[in-house]
């Protein structure tokens, strides 16, 4: 602390203000996913190494140290914080102390968890430091208690705690990066054809001279005849969507998942993958009408996408 009488006294306040939070809930009163259950415990054990006899057969418990385990979200939802703790956080930002490092967890175990059991879990805001100077800066720990119970009862709790604080040295930012550029294609002595076609708007699809047979993706010699002669022939650009997948992970800065990738399939009748671009992602569809188009992306990359056709 400072030893001028205001800024004691402005601290003081401060800290005052920061302490009201503490007792108040951080997140919304939850349910576990799924009930305690053997699968789970199965694999944990596994991941573990751990072969523990108390975790197995008809009167099998879980792991103590799964307790957090059973309150997880998954990656597709997260706890609901409350306005208490995001006002708490926003509080402590306005103030500078605008960075955050996990330090530590503790968890008790007040009676075993057997498969069946139904989890609830909620959590408070358990305590606000007094401000403390650490290495990485002077700051607040903030200590968030989560209470879990099955079938009602209290089974154990996890407490986590962060530091919120003003960095001692703030980094210089670094200079800004070039925007990412999309990956570019590999371009070889058997496929370089293809690529100058595609420079050139064109979808070139080889052709067989031996049988006649359509190939692609470009190859040096022809699967049903052998044969290493071939030419060349433009598709029409129409096609129908084959399969396709939704890319959602993972993210990567020059794409914005999520976004549909399709096997096309030609009027010609081979098969070519590509982005589906035009429509909605979630309104891709198997036999969706699709028509060719180029697209650039930079002052060097075009590439044949397909737009989707909507009846």
């Amino acid at each position: 602390m400072s030893g001028d009488p205001e800024i004691h006294e402005e601290n003081e306040g401060f800290e005052a203000r920061l302490k009201a939070y503490e007792g108040r809930p951080a997140a919304a009163t939850g349910v576990g996913r799924d009930p305690v259950n053997e699968p789970m415990i199965r694999h944990w054990c596994e991941a573990m190494g751990d072969t523990n006899p108390a975790y197995t057969g008809p009167d099998a418990i879980a792991p103590p140290t799964m307790l957090q385990a059973w309150t997880m979200a998954g990656l597709s939802r997260r706890p609901e914080r409350t306005a208490a703790y995001d006002e708490l956080l926003t509080l402590l930002d306005a103030s500078g102390h605008d960075a955050v490092v996990a330090t530590d967890c503790e968890q008790e175990y007040l009676r075993p968890l057997r498969p069946g059991g139904e989890i609830t879990f909620d959590s408070v805001i358990e305590s606000v430091s007094e401000r403390k100077t650490t290495k990485l800066g002077p700051g607040y720990f903030v200590t968030t208690r989560t209470d879990i119970r099955a079938d009602g009862e209290l089974a154990g709790t996890h407490r986590f705690r962060i530091l919120k604080y003003t960095p001692a040295h703030r980094p210089k930012k670094p200079p800004k990066k070039p925007e990412e550029r999309r990956p570019r294609p590999v371009v070889n002595r058997d496929n370089a054809g293809f690529w100058e076609g595609v420079a050139r708007h064109e979808l070139l699809i080889q052709r067989c001279t031996g049988c006649g047979t359509l190939r692609f993706p470009w190859l040096p010699g022809c699967n049903s005849c052998g044969s290493p002669d071939w030419d060349t022939v433009g598709a029409s650009g129409e096609g129908t969507v084959y399969s396709y997948v939704v890319m959602h992970h993972p993210p990567f800065p020059a794409f914005a998942p999520p976004f549909a990738v399709g096997l096309i399939e030609l009027a010609e009748g081979v098969r070519i993958v590509s982005d589906v671009v035009g429509v909605p992602y979630d309104e891709v569809r198997i036999g969706m009408p699709v028509r060719l188009e180029f697209r650039r992306y930079d002052d060097e990359l075009v590439l044949p996408v397909f737009q989707g056709v909507t009846r």
